[in-house]
């Protein structure tokens, strides 16, 4: 018997109170959920989670910006490579290079 299956037998069982409080019940979790959280509380609980966070010190942070710098600059170079070795491939294919 699958679920259901078994929620409509429990449906098919209860009384029309039974129903009337099950209705309630769901409401009120409902309303629990839209409840907000209060700017205070919610400033305190990011502090929290940012002193678990394991910052970087100074010398890996210029290391890792060091390495992103020379990836883009690499990665550039390539592009722009490309870009022109098709453009110039193109235009002798046409007949409209040098």
């Amino acid at each position: 018997m699958n679920r259901q299956t078994k929620r409509m037998l429990a449906r098919q069982r209860a009384t029309p109170q039974d129903r009337l409080e099950a209705m309630r019940q769901r409401r009120a979790v409902a309303v629990e959920r839209r409840r907000r959280t209060p700017p205070t509380q919610f400033l305190k609980e990011v502090r929290q989670e940012l002193r678990k966070v394991v910052w970087p010190s100074r010398q890996e942070v210029v290391a890792y910006a060091t390495v992103v710098l020379v990836t883009v600059v690499v990665l550039t170079a390539l592009v722009f490579g490309l870009d022109w070795a098709f453009a110039n491939g193109i235009l002798r294919l046409f007949g409209q290079g040098s």
